[in-house]
């Protein structure tokens, strides 16, 4: 993960995915670090998804794919801190479902408890992220679930198909501006369990588990933000 400090500055501007396109070295680096050949096929699918990029590059990108423990620019940091919020959501649904008695199918309890455990860990990573390059960690936000659950165990089912499809679009719709490798490789590890969540729970649901066709779509900060607002109390 070393890289050399005499990169030119149009060099130091390209995203983590443009250094994997371009550079195969990087590319066995990087798969190194995420799993090996298994996660060949969900970086291929990033690529080919992330081929443009719709959101405006941040002005303070030029401290761009920093060495290990080395910081991140600010936009990588922002892209981390808000994966960090949507986790924070999550687990905390999963967390009021299984405290609120609703979900009385002895499978989907299950289900809910293991994917309440993921995203425990998914948040204990990003904030470990966070703090090792340098930033400070979202602050947890206070949820709204209240109509959700008492819904009871369909509305339940049908929230958390739409916050899993959601959440993987959320990662996918930042791979592409992302600078630093680690802070990509994190957001891969995360994006492929969420997808693998939401294809659990859609067909639960008794939808498609590939709703978007073969190749997914990714989803824009703002259009995230607004979708889960209701969620959010303060």
């Amino acid at each position: 993960m070393n890289e050399s400090t005499t990169r030119a500055p149009h060099e130091e501007e390209r995203s983590a995915l443009d250094e994997l396109r371009q550079e195969p070295g990087s590319r066995s680096q990087f798969l190194k670090m995420v799993g090996g050949v298994g996660a060949a096929g969900a970086l291929s699918v990033l690529i080919a998804a992330c081929g443009g990029d719709d959101e405006e590059p941040s002005s303070s990108s030029s401290s761009s794919s920093k060495p290990s423990g080395g910081g991140a620019s600010k936009q990588d940091l922002e892209i981390v801190n808000y994966a960090l919020t949507l986790e924070y959501l999550e687990a905390d649904f999963y967390q009021q479902v299984l405290d609120s008695g609703e979900v009385k199918d002895k499978k989907v309890a299950e289900i809910a408890m293991e994917i309440s455990e993921n995203e425990q860990e998914h948040v204990a990573a990003l904030t470990a992220t966070v703090e090792k390059l340098g930033g400070k960690p979202a602050t947890k936000p206070t949820t709204n679930f209240e109509s959700v659950l008492a819904g009871g165990e369909k509305k339940i089912l049908t929230t958390a198909a739409s916050v899993e499809n959601l959440g993987a679009a959320a990662y996918l719709g930042q791979a592409g501006r992302i600078k630093n490798m680690e802070v990509l490789a994190a957001a891969l590890s995360i994006h492929t369990v969420e997808a693998r969540h939401a294809a659990v729970l859609n067909a639960a649901i008794g939808k498609s588990i590939v709703p978007d066709g073969a190749f997914a779509k990714p989803a824009a900060m703002p259009e995230v933000l607004r979708m889960v607002k209701p969620f959010i109390k303060s």
